[in-house]
Parts: structure tokens; sequence; C-alpha cells
């Protein structure tokens, strides 16, 4: 019997939101300052996910109040800081290749802050995805000029990474005590409180109002389309088509993003990059296919096809 196109369809789209994502990152921090546009995205992206909630009678999640603490200020303080300032140094197409690339290699090892055992695939993947990720950051030096300032942009994208599948590993916890949406408004909302304050360290919010309409409408899509409407999606999608399927967009997201950069921002990624992007893949098929001794209930695997922003 053939299989529906429609579970692929809107994986595309979850996918192609991630993919549109970082091009609109970069395009607002190279306008405005990285991190008053990322605290601005949150606060607008909170007050939607509030509103989604209360059209569907439901509420922000409580429970665990450790792991939604360490959620909100690993996964949306740490991550959007460390990769928005990131991007104003690098490519987009060096996030592309290092970011959502090496996430899942690392959430496989991260799972022991869990009580999950890596086992020796997973372990090996994260080191071969970590030997491809060393390729594509040297592999993007050459120019000496720009050397410094694009090598902190990508260690400050690999920190991100880092973040962000520590917070997966977290929400594997928070899935068990109810709804993914509650647990996601609650970590965005903390992401929001933290990320604020940081955008007076930079112009204070004074410049928002001189921000140029491609700013604005780069900071929607992020907002809108990016934080709130490809992660409802995608949870709809993991309940609906299940986790397995669902984690098809850890493999589209780079592939999108990097086309994007290519046609969009007329990017090149140099030929060591791209056999740094090769070997990256092949640790996260490792990994993911050596996974953890003890997963609970399929949690870990559903949360390692999140991709961010």
């Amino acid at each position: 019997m053939q299989r529906s196109p429609t579970p692929y369809l809107v994986l595309g789209t979850v996918a192609l939101c991630w993919s549109g994502g970082w091009i609109m990152i970069k395009v607002g921090v190279s306008a405005a300052p990285p991190l008053e546009f990322a605290a601005v995205r949150f606060v607008g992206a909170s007050l939607l996910l509030l509103l989604i909630l209360g059209l569907t009678g439901r509420a922000p999640a409580r429970r665990p109040v450790g792991a939604l603490a360490s959620s909100g200020l690993i996964g949306y303080f740490g991550y959007n800081a460390l990769v928005f300032v990131g991007l104003t140094m690098t490519p987009v197409s060096d996030a592309a290749l290092i970011v959502p690339t090496t996430i899942p290699a690392l959430t496989a090892v991260a799972a022991v802050l869990v009580g999950e055992r890596a086992t020796r695939r997973a372990i090996s993947g994260l080191i071969v995805a970590t030997l491809g990720a060393a390729l594509v950051v040297g592999g993007g030096q050459v120019d000496p000029v720009a050397y410094p300032q694009r090598l902190l942009g990508d260690l400050l994208l690999l920190g991100g990474a880092v973040c962000w599948a520590i917070y997966t590993v977290l929400g594997t916890i928070t899935a068990r005590y109810g709804s993914s949406l509650a647990a996601l408004a609650t970590s965005t909302i903390i992401g929001a409180i933290l990320l604020f304050p940081l955008g007076f360290l930079e112009h204070g919010y004074a410049d928002v109002g001189t921000w140029t309409l491609g700013t604005w409408l780069a900071e929607g899509y992020v907002t809108v389309v990016q934080a709130v409407f490809s992660f409802v999606l995608f949870f709809w999608a993991v309940g609906r088509y299940g986790a397995s399927l669902a984690s098809l967009t850890s493999y589209l997201v780079p592939l999108g993003t990097l086309a994007l950069a290519i046609i969009v921002l007329g990017e090149r990624p140099a030929p060591l990059q791209w056999v740094g992007g090769a070997v990256i893949l092949v640790g996260v098929r490792l990994a993911a296919r050596g996974g953890t001794r003890t997963q609970a209930g399929g949690d870990a695997e559903q949360l390692t096809a999140r991709e961010t922003a």
C-alpha cells in the first residue's frame, strides 16, 4: 500500500520554517542588536503561546519546576544568546553545518544527565560528529583578516548546540508531566524574562522604533513562524505520525538552510566545510542508531527531532 505524502509535506513544512528561521535571524542581527532582536522575539512568542493555550483551555506548565527553569535558562536564554551573537560574526551556512547537525549526536551522549547510559555507538557518533564540526570550523577560516571573528562566531554556535542538546534531554523530563506545548510556553516565558534585561546592555531598546521594515519582517518571521507556528505543527506531527518519522526534520533542516543561504544570501561554503558537513551527518547516523540503553517511552527520540531556533 502506498504511503500518503501528507506526513512528508507536513514535516517538510516544519523543516522549511526552521531553515527559513536561520536566514531571518541572520537578516535581523545584521541590522539590529542581536540580544534586543532575540528578546523581542521571545516576548512576542510568549504572548502568542499564552493566547494559544488560553484558546485551548490549557495553562503553562508548572511542574517539574527545576527542569522547566533549567530548560528556560539553558535552552532559550543560553542557546539564543550564543546563537544570535554568533551569527553576527559568521555566515549562516556555518550555522547550518554546525548547529542542527551536531545537536542529535550531542543529545545522544547528554542523555546521561537523566540516567540514560550512552552506548559505544552513540559515543563514537559524537566523536565523528565533533571531527566533522572541526572541519567545518577550520575549513571556513580562509580569510586571515576575518579569521578571529569567524572562529569566535563558530565557537559560539557550537556552544549553542551544546545548550540545545541539554535542553532536549531536559525535555524528556518535562514531557512526562503533560502537554509539550504547555512546557514550551513556560520555557519560552522564562527565556524571555532572562533575555530581556540583556537588551539594556546594547541600546536599551531605544533603537527599536528605528528598525527598518525588513528588520521587522524578519522579527515577525522568527517570532510567529519559527518560534510558534512551526513548533505547534511539529508537536501535532509527532502525535499524529510518531517520533521516528518526525525525526526526519533533523536531516532536512541543514540541507534547507544551506540551500537558502546559497540562494538568498549568496553564501558559498568552502569545499572542506562540505566534507565536514557530510562527516557530521555520518556521526549523527551512528549516534541515532546507537541511542541509549534506556529510553523513556520514546521521549528522547521525540525531542531530538527538535531544531530551534
